[in-house]
């Protein structure tokens, strides 16, 4: 744990991307290979589950540095961090026990199955034998909370210069479902007999904001398609299955079994790119979409209700053979045959390329966006390969500007990690048809650090009452909150959920006697046609 400790802290001291590769290259080159694959899965997200409860936690620390509940509290307030705060309040260890990465881990997997005396037996030992810095790893681990900010694409960089691999390789070997027990190093990164290669997914290739839509002016060397909205996949036929996978590398097969179909039409060999939305003689809202995600069983009903495709964009595999190197226009032309001539009841759909003369015609077709079910525009260089994530300059896009709201703050909550003892997540509301306040959003981005700062210290001075770490403050902040698509929701008091809400300006030339109201949203719920 020494060497993973050093490790996190020389990630989290600098903000130099060069200085973060070399520190992980560094690492990966010496460090014992299951340490090397769990340090891969928990910088990806893969963590362990969560085998206490964090009350258990904070109350164990609690008593083993002989600290009464309300003074636990205060200095979980102040540190913002359970984790940080259990390592800095128990006294320095009494002994040291240097264990692997890996090691650590498994004994934290094997406190599931011990009774809750002996589970607190042994995290009071391995606390005792850990300083500070790896105590609040371990924390971490143990909670199920493990987070950092480090890009896929930064660790993928470093992997190559420590293995010697080309970065594209090694990005594709990172993709998927795979954990440290299931595989060794060699077949993780492809040396040796590739994990699972029949479902295994390619890297997305991310499009970056559009600045200027005088960039992409010339219609002869750009693709203009509608950003459509949905759930971005790649369909893999491989061996008579299909796999499909977000772009969170989360296998959704099971949740769009409609998909399966595309076996019916399409070759073995093929891997599509685009979006799955829900459809039925056209693009239904997203909130239809919504209905299917997070639920255990896809009923019948359900399944009628939201029936669902892929928008096919891309061809990223054919005949087995992987294409990313081609030229979009030759890919495209390839994708246009492949789907040409299929009947209505497939499963996919072609999205359609946008003709334009230049930036008005871009400029005119955003406009129209949303009546098509879409977010705005994707533009294309026709000359581009398939890369591997967010490169400038082959793809941009063009959304539509957010839908708009000003809306009071009436909760504040503290923040954590980087941003504890500032409160950054905020509670807002507009008035009902009686004057009443009545809560519509939460966000927690938007501001600049010193916006928050600012905040903060209002909020200290104008709080009315306290839930725990919750604040009510007195409603006379107004805010700019936008979002992304709105709809019925009977599971929220004002019977409207907001999409992506986040603060797009601190409206302080505005009273809170100017906000909007609930009437606002229902009217645009209605020109939205109920989502």
């Amino acid at each position: 744990m020494r060497d993973f400790a050093a490790l996190y802290a020389a990630l989290d001291a600098t903000t130099r991307a060069g200085e973060k590769v070399a520190a992980l290259a560094a690492y990966f080159r010496t460090a014992p290979e299951r340490d090397r694959l769990w340090t891969i899965a928990l910088f990806s997200g893969h963590r362990p589950r969560r085998v206490v409860p964090a009350t258990r936690l904070r109350d164990w620390a609690a008593e083993a540095a002989g600290l009464p509940p309300w003074l636990m509290e205060e200095c979980h307030a102040a540190a913002g961090d359970l984790s940080e705060t259990i390592a800095l309040v128990l006294p320095p260890p009494s002994r040291r026990i240097d264990r692997p990465l890996s090691a650590w881990i498994d004994r934290i997997r094997a406190l599931a199955s011990l009774p809750e005396a002996d589970r607190k037996a042994a995290i009071l030992e391995a606390w005792d034998s850990l300083p500070p810095p790896e105590r609040f790893l371990f924390n971490k681990l143990l909670s199920g909370s493990f987070r950092v900010g480090l890009s896929r694409g930064l660790m993928t960089r470093a992997l190559a210069r420590a293995t010697g691999l080309p970065e594209a390789d090694v990005a594709h070997s990172l993709m998927g479902d795979w954990s440290p027990d299931g595989t060794d190093w060699d077949r993780l990164l492809g040396t040796g007999q590739p994990r699972n290669a029949g479902a295994r997914p390619y890297p997305f290739c991310l499009a970056a904001p559009l600045e200027d839509p005088a960039l992409v002016a010339d219609p002869a060397g750009w693709l203009a398609e509608y950003k459509w909205d949905g759930i971005r996949g790649q369909l893999i036929l491989r061996g008579g299955v299909h796999h499909l996978w977000s772009r969170g590398e989360e296998l959704i097969t099971d949740r769009f079994p409609e998909l399966v179909r595309a076996l019916d039409w399409l070759p073995p060999g093929t891997v599509l790119d685009g979006e799955v939305m829900a459809w039925r003689d056209g693009p239904l809202p997203f909130a239809a979409l919504q209905t299917r995600i997070g639920r255990r069983t896809l009923t019948r009903a359900v399944l009628e209700r939201a029936p669902a495709i892929l928008m096919a964009y891309d061809l990223l595999e054919q005949d087995g053979q992987d294409i990313r190197a081609l030229p979009l226009a030759d890919r495209r032309a390839r994708l246009e045959a492949l789907l040409a001539g299929l009947p209505p009841e497939a499963p996919l759909r072609l999205s359609p390329a946008l003709p334009f003369a230049g930036p008005e015609d871009l400029a005119a077709a955003r406009a129209a966006s949303r009546r098509a079910g879409a977010e705005g525009l994707m533009l294309k260089r026709r000359a581009s390969p398939y890369g591997t994530g967010r490169r400038r300059g082959d793809w941009w896009k063009w959304k539509m500007d957010p839908f708009r709201v000003d809306a009071v703050l009436v909760y504040a909550q503290p923040g954590s990690g980087r941003r504890a003892g500032l409160f950054t997540d905020f509670t807002f509301a507009l008035r009902d048809d009686g004057g009443a306040l009545v809560p519509v959003a939460k966000a927690y981005s938007g501001l600049t650090d010193e916006e928050f700062r600012q905040i903060t210290a209002w909020v200290q001075r104008h709080t009315i009452r306290r839930f725990g770490p919750v604040r009510q403050v007195e409603p006379v902040q107004v805010f700019e909150i936008g979002f992304e698509g709105i709809r019925e929701s009977p599971r929220h008091r004002s019977g409207i959920a907001l999409r992506f809400p986040r603060m797009l300006r601190w409206r302080r030339d505005k009273p809170a006697d100017e906000i909007d109201s609930l009437k606002t949203l229902r009217a645009l719920l209605a020109a939205q046609g109920g989502g």
